[in-house]
């Protein structure tokens, strides 16, 4: 079983990748809205407005649950050390709960390379209940589609993008009134202006056109 989220910079990158797109649509058990500009966008669609679900707000629900039923965790993603560092934090929040492993991100994730190959036996070797991917995206969902049948003691892998960075201190969340109030892309592009002004200035406009578009399309006629 795969679980996504998808939120405004998803569906732009979904509508020029057809194999992402794919992914969303057929691969993936569960798609949840990670993001406001996505659960605005289906209520101007006139589409049921999803329920907003951000991995650093249920990931000690998560881990509460799987300390209590036995489940163990992997984590696989971020630069070196993060992962481990992540890890450690959600022990010291919930007694008992088991890390079958830990992994960077920052390998050759192409199919038939030693490396990737080396990561698929690792988890293999540990078989995580739970396998967290944290690549950012597409990247982690690219590597799901090419590797998913290669783990097949992994019983649900769930796609978390920065997660591990937020867990282990290395990277600050927004402010709450911002998180809670649409804003926490904001937040992040005044963390990161260098890195993400593309994804935000230019990509939620795009995103917005795109709804309209798509609103007007659906939308009777009237001679």
């Amino acid at each position: 079983m795969i679980v996504a989220y998808v939120n405004a910079h998803g569906v732009n990158l979904a509508y020029e990748q057809p194999a992402l797109r794919s992914f969303f649509n057929t691969m993936a058990t569960v798609v949840f809205c990670d993001g406001f500009g996505v659960r605005w966008g289906a209520r101007l669609a006139g589409l049921p407005a999803p329920y907003r679900y951000t991995p650093p707000d249920w990931i000690g629900q998560l881990c509460a649950a799987c300390a209590r039923h036995g489940l163990s965790l992997y984590l696989l993603g971020s630069q070196s050390g993060i992962a481990e560092q992540a890890a450690a934090a959600l022990q010291r929040q919930h007694a008992g709960l088991a890390i079958a492993g830990t992994h960077h991100g920052h390998f050759d994730k192409r199919p038939d390379s030693y490396e990737n190959c080396n990561v698929l036996a690792e988890i293999e070797a540990a078989r995580p209940d739970i396998l967290l991917v944290g690549f950012g995206m597409p990247a982690q969902e690219d590597w799901l589609r090419d590797n998913w049948d290669r783990m097949p003691h992994v019983k649900v892998a769930i796609t978390v993008g920065a997660l591990f960075d937020y867990v282990s201190g290395n990277a600050r969340r927004a402010p709450r009134w911002m998180t809670d109030h649409g804003l926490e892309w904001l937040g992040r592009l005044l963390a990161e202006p260098g890195r993400l002004w593309r994804r935000y200035l230019i990509g939620n406009p795009l995103f917005l056109a795109r709804v309209l578009r798509q609103r007007l399309a659906r939308s009777p006629r009237h001679e």
